[in-house]
């Protein structure tokens, strides 16, 4: 990373992060009316400070990947994290099947169309092809706020769907890279793949996703025997985000699993036990209303569970805009520095417009959604700083420069504009699904 005149690199992001988060605390609420997403200006704030702009600064990915992908990586686990306990429908609820057929199958599919694209009309190695898949196959978590539940009570399916889809397919992704990869000859993969079904598939993901239900529900119980019972562990529920975020991730690594799928999970058995507690058909919010001051609650025996799970989620959502803007602002001064091939004019448009919608229909086949919202899943496949991740990640195992090159140019043409494109349409068409919605849940009038 390099700096503009006079070497001012780290000041100059000391003051541009500055001044976005005080420019979105004095504007947060007029954001909201108008067809705009903080995405959106994050992107801008940080194209503007690149060569096309002010010339402030230069970030080249491929020399920066390393601090890029540890900054999206924290921001890809908080917000994982926070979409877990934010779902608060028990497991075996039909509400479940499909982002869970879409994180999967779906998925699967897009990677195989984005794939053969590659192959057919870019040119790329197989192994390179499915890569490109992998990297821009999972929907964003961290930018798709505006689309995602609104509390744990919300059951809305549309909403609920594109949460619980973000969610686990940017751990179910994870396999696919690692083919690319292996394909590529820098991860191995056995004699015909044997290593990559048993080690990356049927090991790694359901091993993260118990890794973090485990973890989640062991440190919840813990904490909560010692509030009612002894009231200690009281306060500082930000530290409980944290190190729960960090014990599962960092065991799901150790595990060799994957550690997105076990921050997902430890936030899903983390509300699962308030929900449990509290009772499906309660709100978590108006336990913790009645139960009176705010300094008995950790402790009281029935609000205890839910005065701990809405207090980590909102120290969490907390972390996922901060999240939201270091990635945003690196993504804006990376599209600002890097030369975007002339393919992704019709490889971006190809993604969002046919294949996205190609994948999400298949999985949708015989579904409950109404056409509206098979519509809506189907354009709401927004992609974002999972993919900055992936890319990161991939060049960092050794990527070679010819094909990294490429990759970096597409996946940041394709956030880019899926953050624009996404961000200018989710407030008019959210607020038309609103209106539609309410107006078949008001009565006939007369």
């Amino acid at each position: 990373m390099k700096g503009g005149p006079g070497g001012l690199n780290y000041t100059t992001w000391y003051l541009v992060v500055g001044l976005v988060f005080i420019l979105m605390a004095l504007s947060g609420t007029v954001l909201r009316r108008l067809p705009l997403s903080t995405s959106m200006l994050y992107l801008g704030a940080g194209a503007l400070i690149g060569p096309l702009g002010l010339d402030l600064a230069v970030f080249d990915p491929a020399e920066e990947a390393g601090v890029v992908e540890r900054i999206a990586e924290a921001a890809v686990i908080v917000s994982l994290f926070t979409a877990g306990l934010k779902l608060r429908v028990p497991l075996r609820d039909p509400l479940w099947r499909l982002p869970v057929v879409l994180a999967s199958g779906s998925m699967a599919i897009t990677v195989g169309l984005i794939a053969l694209v590659g192959v057919v009309a870019l040119g790329l190695p197989l192994g390179a092809a499915i890569l490109l898949g992998a990297v821009l196959a999972p929907t964003d978590p961290v930018l798709a706020s505006d689309v995602q539940v609104t509390g744990p009570r919300d059951r809305d399916r549309l909403r609920f769907t594109l949460t619980g889809e973000a969610g686990l397919n940017d751990g179910t992704a994870f396999p696919f890279v690692m083919l690319g990869l292996g394909l590529l000859g820098i991860h191995e993969i056995g004699e015909l793949g044997w290593r990559w079904v048993v080690v990356d598939v049927l090991w790694a993901i359901p091993g993260g996703l118990a890794v973090g239900w485990l973890l989640g529900t062991a440190t919840g119980k813990v904490i909560l025997f010692l509030r009612r019972e002894h009231k200690e562990t009281v306060g500082l529920d930000d530290f409980l985000a944290l190190g729960l975020i960090a014990l599962s991730y960092g065991a799901a690594l150790l595990l060799h699993t994957y550690g997105f799928l076990a921050v997902f999970a430890a936030g899903l058995a983390l509300r699962k036990i308030e929900e449990r507690a509290v009772g499906a058909d309660r709100a978590p919010e108006e336990v913790v209303e009645a139960a009176g001051s705010k300094e008995d609650l950790a402790t009281d025996p029935e609000a205890a569970p839910a005065y701990m799970a809405q207090s980590v989620l909102g120290f969490s959502e907390q972390l996922e805009r901060i999240g939201e803007v270091a990635v945003m602002l690196m993504v804006g001064a990376m599209v600002s520095t890097v030369a975007i091939p002339a393919a992704a004019f019709w490889f971006v448009p190809l993604l969002l417009l046919v294949i996205r919608p190609i994948a999400a229909g298949i999985g949708m086949t015989g579904s409950a959604t109404t056409p509206q919202q098979k519509a809506f899943i189907a354009w709401f496949g927004i992609r974002g700083i999972g993919s900055i991740y992936y890319l990161m990640y991939a060049i960092e195992q050794g990527l070679a420069e010819r094909t990294a090159n490429l990759l970096i140019g597409i996946t940041l043409a394709t956030v880019a504009a899926s953050v624009i494109v996404h961000g200018a349409s989710v407030t008019p068409l959210m607020r038309r699904y609103a209106r539609d919605a309410s107006a078949r849940d008001s009565p006939p009038v007369g």
